[in-house]
């Protein structure tokens, strides 16, 4: 457990003798003073959790304390102790942001209480802090090249304002990143990022999963539902695949951006929302446009600000920084072991050309930690490991004894490469290899194919 630290600063030397028993009986380290000057000049050092603060004291009183405590510490957690509390007193420091008052004298259990609430506050506060660090770092931008530089430039000058923004860029190349970096330099990254694969829903439930729906208005909905433009209020909605929306989704989702209006399936009444739309496509929407599979006038709606993705194979000079970066993270949580890349090894993965991008590069790092027998990943290891990462070696089936079996193992191999570059868009793969929906999924299922995390 984390070490608690509380200020005590009053003027009578019996409260503070009590609160200094009481704290050390609880486990707490406390730091006792006299005096409002004394307490301004010890905090700063001292940076307690919580400070008890008497209001009536000699020189500057509490109240004034407070005000300065506050000015050094926006977040401060001061608790007011009084023996001559008045409801306007007590107003006055609410007013100025203490976290409670207690009047003298002092209640034992009452001042656990004010304690533990505290402490509960802190430690939420330094959860908080830890999640957003996490989430900070798993959402990271790695790179350092002159491609990433320039969109990066883009995204700090696009995230403050409230315009839409239309990422583009292959399978795997970060465009989900650059939402969530628009989002978190955005007024809105203290409200929702959500999420949508428009890829992934069936073209049938792709207005429910947008715009919500009421019960019974179709066949399945058992119950009211929110969409996701709802579920983003105040927030940020991105639309991932944007290109792959059918012509009605796409003719409702027109309506909404023009007039910040949704209705559910079979409401009789609009909600109106204060969504700000990300979309992001690997599509050429231009193309869409002139094949009649993309409206015009919803692609102009969505590209206020158009940002481009460049493939891996574009900043190359990115993969060091992409390959250390990646090794930290799979083997933080001690789920695998560290491993030095040799320079031979970087340098080999370097001159990949990476179809699936960063995702894929993610993935070899992954494989190669596993697999390679050394204490280091060395050239030797990127040249032999097989599932996609040597050429012209059959490294990765040499447990294959029978054609049959090396078949299977190649189509397994095969089609989770290929998975992974379309990120795991089911249709969008099929139509790439020629091959019917339900034919691919039956082989998902025959192979036990998952996503890699």
């Amino acid at each position: 457990m984390m070490e608690r630290r509380v200020l005590v600063v009053d003027d009578e030397e019996g409260i503070r003798g009590a609160l200094e028993q009481l704290l050390e009986y609880e486990g707490v380290t406390a730091r006792c003073v006299s005096s409002a000057s004394e307490a301004l000049k010890v905090y700063p050092t001292f940076n307690p959790h919580v400070t008890f603060l008497d209001v009536k004291m000699a020189g500057m009183d509490g109240i004034e304390a407070l005000k300065s405590i506050r000015e050094t510490d926006p977040n401060a957690h001061v608790i007011m102790i009084s023996g001559h509390g008045t409801i306007q007193t007590a107003m006055e420091a609410t007013r100025l942001g203490a976290y409670d008052f207690l009047e003298k004298p002092l209640d034992t259990d009452r001042v656990l209480l004010a304690l533990r609430r505290v402490f509960e506050k802190v430690d939420l506060q330094s959860e908080n802090v830890r999640l957003r660090q996490t989430i900070e770092d798993r959402y990271r931008i790695v790179g350092d090249s002159s491609a990433i530089k320039g969109m990066l430039q883009t995204v700090e000058k696009v995230a403050p304002t409230a315009s839409r923004v239309l990422i583009t860029g292959e399978n795997g190349s970060g465009k989900e990143l650059i939402a969530r970096a628009i989002h978190n330099g955005s007024p809105r990254a203290a409200r929702p990022f959500i999420e949508v694969n428009c890829a992934a829903i069936p073209s049938e439930l792709i207005e429910s999963e947008l715009f919500g729906h009421v019960k019974g208005s179709f066949t399945g909905a058992i119950q009211d539902r929110a969409g996701k433009f709802e579920l983003a209020h105040e927030g940020t909605l991105f639309l991932d695949e944007v290109g792959d929306l059918s012509l009605a989704a796409q003719a409702k989702l027109l309506r909404t951006l023009q007039e910040d209006v949704i209705t559910r399936i079979g409401a009789p009444d609009s909600v109106e929302v204060d969504v700000r739309v990300i979309a992001a496509t690997n599509k050429l929407l231009e193309q869409e446009i002139a094949e009649g599979r993309f409206r015009e006038d919803l692609f102009y709606r969505l590209n206020v600000v158009p940002i481009h993705v460049p493939p891996l194979s574009e900043r190359r000079d990115d993969i060091p920084a992409l390959v250390e970066y990646f090794r930290d993270d799979l083997t933080s949580k001690g789920k695998l072991q560290a491993k030095e890349f040799d320079t031979g090894a970087v340098e080999a993965l370097c001159r990949r050309n990476w179809p699936g991008n960063v995702r894929e590069l993610r993935n070899a790092v992954e494989r190669l930690l596993i697999l390679s027998s050394g204490e280091s990943v060395s050239k030797a290891d990127i040249d032999t490991l097989g599932g996609g990462i040597g050429k012209g070696s059959l490294a990765g089936f040499e447990g294959e004894e029978t054609f049959e079996q090396f078949r299977q193992s190649a189509e397994k191999a095969f089609l989770q490469a290929k998975l992974e570059e379309n990120g795991w868009n089911v249709s969008e793969t099929a139509r790439r290899l020629a091959m019917p929906r339900s034919n691919l999924y039956k082989k998902i299922e025959k192979y036990g194919l998952e996503r890699s995390p």
